[in-house]
């Protein structure tokens, strides 16, 4: 499935144009729908300062949450790469500062992401070891595992993540799901601890059994450590994709 392209088609809707995969199996996993607007009927007056619509006091839809602003309360237009918007759009002040903080990601962990780094990989409970360069896929839904062989994950096949850090054992009951990465004491902005390495749970393609895969840091484990914290911010991503 990795090798099939990955068309694009220019789509109109009511925030602006759209960028999109001509398949929606193709869609990036970091990807967020459109939500439904709020109807106007029930939205009288603007949802943040409260003035109330009339031909002066104009009501606008925003896309990201599908509430209603007057244009005072929405006249910044942000960056919205998660909902494959072309140009920015009107945003809210709350939804505007969450857009911007998304766009280091997709500016710099993406990027990290896909540039890659290089592990010591064992599948399974095997106790082999294999050194690969594990990256993310241009269209963010594979991490490929390159070495003597290849190997490939199809993210959102992932069922579990857990970042490991040095002088840190992994147990049954500190493995973190998507859900609780957004509070993981482990790896967070500023924090002494390093990223050392990453314990995945998955499901192969064709396949509902549970697989896992270990990954530690090799050679330059510098670049490792920063790819491994991209990946924790990808995975937050991704939880919040899943839970739309």
């Amino acid at each position: 499935m990795s090798s099939v392209p990955d068309g694009k088609k220019l789509v109109r809707s009511p925030s602006g144009l759209r960028m999109v995969p001509e398949n929606g199996a193709f869609n990036s996993p970091f990807s967020l729908d459109e939500p439904q607007w709020v109807p106007d009927k029930e939205c009288p007056r603007c949802m943040q300062c409260d003035a109330k619509f009339d031909f002066i006091t104009r009501k606008h839809h925003y896309c990201r949450c599908g509430k209603c602003f007057c244009d005072k309360c929405c006249s910044k237009k942000v960056a919205l790469p998660r909902m494959c918007f072309v140009d920015p759009v009107r945003q809210c002040g709350e939804c505007g500062l969450t857009s911007q903080k998304e766009m280091e990601f997709y500016d710099k962990q993406l990027k990290v992401l896909m540039g890659g780094g290089t592990f010591l990989v064992i599948l399974g409970t095997s106790e082999k070891s294999e050194t690969m360069v594990c990256r993310l896929s241009n269209n963010h839904r594979y991490l490929f595992l390159d070495g003597e062989s290849h190997f490939e994950v199809e993210l959102s096949r992932i069922t579990s993540m857990q970042v490991l850090t040095e002088g840190f054992t992994p147990g049954e009951k500190d493995i973190h799901t998507y859900t609780s990465l957004l509070e993981s004491q482990y790896i967070s902005e500023g924090a002494n601890s390093k990223a050392s390495g990453m314990l995945l749970h998955y499901k192969s393609v064709g396949s509902q059994d549970l697989q896992q895969m270990r990954m530690e840091a090799a050679d330059d484990k510098k670049i490792a450590s920063t790819w491994l914290a991209a990946m924790h911010k990808a995975a937050k991503l991704l939880y919040e994709s899943r839970d739309q």
